[in-house]
């Protein structure tokens, strides 16, 4: 375990990579259900706060794990063990997620978290021992996460009502450690091979959408059999699900973060955002289509915004990611905020056009904004061609 080459060619996600990420959607499957339940009994509101804080843990495990990987995959049999701890706790915190949006109880995530940090933690350990050049920054890793993991213990002890800020406390010292270890000298994570995986992670939250819609079909077929409303919800869920799937891939994000390694931090942090936001969106979706069967009395305009607001952050969120780390974003800020506004905006037609056609309108913003993206990408490619290419 010396540090893998930075510019490795052909780097791709492992075969045990892509088993760790099934553990995840386990993970990101509940805490979206649970999301969808506050949002069909009319209290989304009740459930941000519970659903963020669940999500920071799923999706800053998953970031720790990716990270490391990336500079210190070795394959080998003490380290698909560690990894194998690690999935361990993921499945341990998956369990807790019920009974943390339903009483704020938040032992059994803090014990999955608990498990996960240790096979972190015995990988940095590792690392120092057996990679010299880098032997401070992976102590730092080990005796910072390890610090904080008794934070985060403690937390469980604190009275109630300091749940909320205890979190921010925490999660800003986890997010820290990075910050503080690799000042004495960066790992050496792959551009390409991180884009990779933090593509392949998209692809996975956007499955669970389309997972949560077709439960929401299923139960709707078999409350008020195949109607309009039903199938017209359904068939523009799925659209708008592929429009963002392409607009995220539109951007070059491996040959970016190789130009500009030093925004790392900002593209890998902001992702939170992106990837909270789609898992939200499937929630909503889930709600929306249960609504269009008429099994859920939650009003129009609430299910409307559960599916604008995730859809306008992650739209902005996306472009914003990645304005600091390529040369021209492919994606215009000017198309970006005349999306984002059209689909806030849409939910205060619902008493005219109704939950399908609100619904239906997020979906067409989407594609318009994919199909903008395309020919415009098409244009500038075509005017840097040289007379001889043409």
């Amino acid at each position: 375990m010396t540090g893998r080459s930075t510019d490795e060619l052909h780097r791709v996600s492992s075969p045990l990579e892509l088993l760790f990420d099934l553990t995840f959607v386990v993970a990101i499957a509940q805490v979206a259900s649970q999301l969808a339940h506050r949002i069909a009994g009319g209290d989304a509101a009740s459930g941000i706060g519970p659903y963020c804080m669940v999500f920071f843990a799923i999706w800053w495990a998953w970031m720790n794990f990716t990270w490391f990987a990336s500079a210190y995959d070795t394959d080998d049999v003490p380290y698909r063990l560690l990894t194998l701890i690690q999935m361990g706790g993921v499945l341990v915190l998956a369990a807790g997620v019920p009974t943390a949006f339903a009483g704020g109880n938040f032992t059994a995530i803090t014990i999955g978290y608990l498990i996960m940090r240790v096979g972190l933690v015995s990988q940095w350990v590792r690392a120092a021992i057996e990679h010299p050049a880098r032997r401070t920054t992976a102590l730092r890793y080990a005796i910072g996460i390890s610090v904080v993991q008794v934070g985060w213990l403690s937390r469980l002890a604190l009275p109630p009502g300091t749940e909320v800020w205890s979190f921010l406390v925490l999660a800003a010292a986890d997010l820290s450690v990075p910050l503080w270890a690799e000042r004495t000298g960066t790992t050496t994570w792959h551009p390409h091979h991180i884009a990779e995986r933090y593509g392949l992670f998209t692809i996975i939250v956007l499955g669970e959408s389309v997972a949560a819609s077709a439960i929401g079909v299923q139960q709707g077929l078999d409350h008020s059999g195949l109607t309009l409303p039903l199938v017209t919800i359904a068939a523009s869920g799925l659209v708008l699900l592929f429009a963002l799937w392409w607009l995220y891939f539109l951007e070059p994000a491996g040959d970016a973060l190789e130009a500009h390694r030093r925004f790392s931090y900002f593209w890998g942090y902001g992702h939170y955002f992106v990837f909270a936001s789609l898992a939200a969106l499937g929630a909503g979706l889930e709600v929306a289509v249960e609504r269009g069967a008429g099994q859920v009395g939650t009003a129009d305009v609430v299910v409307e915004y559960a599916i604008a607001i995730p859809v306008a952050v992650y739209l902005v969120m996306l472009w914003a990611l990645h304005a600091p780390v390529v040369d021209e974003p492919v994606i215009r800020p000017l198309s970006i905020a005349v999306s984002a506004a059209l689909v806030l905006l849409l939910p205060l037609a619902s008493p005219v056009i109704g939950l399908e056609g609100a619904v239906l309108g997020v979906a067409l913003v989407a594609a318009a904004l994919t199909g903008v993206t395309i020919v415009d990408r098409a244009r500038i490619a075509s005017r840097e061609q040289t007379p001889e290419e043409s």
